[in-house]
C-alpha cells in the first residue's frame, strides 16, 4: 500500500475546509481555514519525515529537536527537555483570556514496518536488550504533524486570541524503557502545566476508522491499565508422586479459571467492561519434576474508578483463598497503570458541536469505550480534558479488517491530516472565544 500524493491531499483539504467552513461555531471566533489550507503541504512533508526517522520512547531526540525548532520559528516561548525529550511550547495570545492546552505524542514503536510506503521506516535499534526494528505503529507520526500544523496556524492568529495556547510534544506515550521514568506524568511533575496553569486539554488519537471519521465519548473512553503478577509457592516433588509435595501448576491453573469469574460474574457488566488477563506463565525446568512456584504476569483493565478498586481486592483475595485451599500460597502485586482517560461530559457535551462541524462529511458520532489505555489520563487528573479518535483507514477497505495500531502493517491515510489540524485548531479557537459558556 503507498500513500496518497501530495496533490490529492491538498483537494480533500480544500474540500474538508469548506465544508467545514459552512457554520462557524461561535460568531467570535476567528475562521482558520485559509491559514489550515496554507499549512497542510508542511504538515504532509512533517508526517513523512517523522515517520521515516521513528524513535522510542525517552530517545526523541530527533523529533525533539525539528518540534523546538519550529516553535521557535512561530515565536513561541519554549521549553525543551521535559520528562527527557519533551517540548512544551507557549503560544500567548493579543488578548487576556484562560490557557487551552493541545498535546500530541512523540514515540515510536519496538516493530519492524512491512508497508510499502517511499518514506517507510529502516531504523534498527536496541530495546531492553534486544536489535529491533522501529516503527510509528501506533501512528504518533500523524499526532506530531497534526499538532505542528495547528501550532502555524493558531500563531498566524495570535492576535485575535483571547487567551494563550500550550503545546505539549510528549515522549514515552507508550511507556520509558525499564528503569526510566517518562511520559504524561513525568512531564507534569516536571511543570509542563506550570504558568500558565491550562484550563482544560485537547487531544486526538489515530486508528482504524473511516478516513476522516471523528469519534469521542463522554465519561470513560479508554481504560485504566494495571500490571498483575502473582506468585504461587508450592512443595517441588517428583512429577510421579504429586502427593508428595504441592503442585503450584495446577493451583495457578485453577486460579486462572476463578479470575475470570471476577469481570463475568461478580462485576456489574451493565455498569462498565472490565478485562483480567494473565498473559505469561513461567513454571518448572522438566516434565517429570514439579515446581517449588509458578509466576503469573497479567492486566487489568476497568473503566471505573470505584470497578477497579473492587476488583483489585477481589483479585487478592480469589487467588490467596484458591492458592491457601491446595495447601499453597499466591503472593499478589498490583502495580498501578494508566489511569482510565476520563472525557469530562461537561467539556465534551460543550466541544461535541465543533467535532461534529470538523468531522468528514460530517461523520462524528459517540463511540463504545475502547479497553487499550492512554497516558493522556494524567492530564486529565488535573484539568477537564476531552480525548477522541480520528479515522486514517483509506476509502475501499474495510476497519474491521485493516491492520490495528500497533501492528507492522499499520497505515494510516494522509487525507486524515487536514481533519486533524481543523480539530484542535477549532477546539482551542471555540473554547476561547467563550471559555465557561455552552456553544
Amino acid at each position: 500500500m503507498t500513500s496518497l500524493p501530495t496533490r490529492s491531499v491538498l483537494l480533500v483539504v480544500s474540500l474538508a475546509l469548506a465544508a467545514g467552513a459552512q457554520t462557524p461555531a461561535r460568531t467570535a471566533a476567528p475562521d482558520p481555514t485559509r491559514r489550515i489550507a496554507q499549512v497542510m503541504p508542511k504538515v504532509v512533508a512533517w508526517r513523512r519525515d517523522v515517520h521515516q526517522h521513528p524513535e522510542l520512547g525517552n530517545r526523541e531526540f530527533r523529533t525533539a529537536r525539528l518540534v523546538a525548532a519550529h516553535l521557535r520559528s512561530l515565536g513561541m516561548d519554549v521549553d525543551t527537555g521535559v520528562a527527557h525529550t519533551g517540548v512544551v511550547g507557549l503560544l500567548r495570545g493579543g488578548r487576556p483570556g484562560p490557557t487551552v492546552a493541545l498535546r500530541a505524542d512523540m514515540d515510536a514503536l519496538p516493530v519492524t514496518e512491512q508497508v510499502d510506503l517511499p518514506f517507510a521506516s529502516k531504523v534498527r535499534t536496541t530495546y531492553n536488550g534486544q536489535e529491533v526494528g522501529v516503527m510509528h505503529a501506533c501512528g504518533h507520526d500523524n499526532h506530531v504533524a497534526i499538532l505542528m500544523g495547528v501550532a502555524e496556524v493558531l500563531a498566524g492568529m495570535r492576535n485575535e486570541l483571547a487567551g494563550s495556547v500550550k503545546f505539549i510534544f510528549q515522549p514515552a506515550e507508550e511507556g520509558a524503557p525499564e528503569g526510566e521514568e517518562g511520559g504524561a506524568e513525568l512531564m507534569l511533575k516536571e511543570g509542563a502545566f506550570n504558568a500558565p496553569a491550562p484550563e482544560v486539554i485537547f487531544g486526538l488519537h489515530v486508528w482504524p476508522d473511516t478516513v476522516g471519521r471523528i469519534t469521542y465519548r463522554p465519561g470513560g473512553i479508554m481504560a485504566a491499565s494495571d500490571g498483575l503478577r502473582i506468585v504461587v509457592h508450592g512443595k517441588q516433588t517428583h512429577g510421579a508422586v504429586p502427593w508428595g509435595g504441592v503442585d503450584p501448576i495446577v493451583v495457578s491453573a485453577q486460579i486462572i479459571n476463578a479470575l475470570q469469574t471476577i469481570p463475568s460474574r461478580q462485576m456489574d457488566v451493565t455498569a462498565a467492561p472490565s478485562i483480567v488477563t494473565i498473559g505469561q506463565i513461567t513454571g518448572g525446568v522438566r516434565g517429570n519434576i514439579i515446581p517449588d512456584s509458578v509466576v503469573m504476569v497479567g492486566t487489568i483493565r476497568t473503566l471505573d474508578t470505584a470497578h477497579q478498586k473492587d476488583i483489585h481486592e477481589r483479585i487478592r483475595r480469589t487467588a490467596q483463598k484458591v492458592a491457601e485451599a491446595a495447601g499453597a500460597r499466591a503472593d499478589v502485586r498490583i502495580s498501578l497503570g494508566y489511569p482510565v482517560t476520563h472525557n469530562d461530559p461537561a467539556l465534551t457535551a460543550r466541544m461535541a458541536p465543533t467535532l461534529k462541524r470538523v468531522a468528514r462529511d460530517g461523520k462524528a458520532a459517540v463511540m463504545a469505550p475502547v479497553m487499550g489505555a492512554e497516558d493522556f489520563s494524567f492530564f486529565q487528573q488535573r484539568v477537564p480534558g476531552l480525548y477522541f479518535f480520528l479515522g486514517v483507514t483509506p476509502d475501499g477497505v474495510d476497519p474491521a479488517t485493516a491492520a490495528k495500531n500497533h501492528s507492522p502493517h499499520f497505515f494510516a491515510d494522509e487525507r486524515a491530516l487536514p481533519v486533524g489540524v481543523r480539530a484542535l485548531t477549532q477546539l482551542a479557537l471555540d473554547y476561547l472565544a467563550a471559555p465557561g459558556t455552552t456553544p
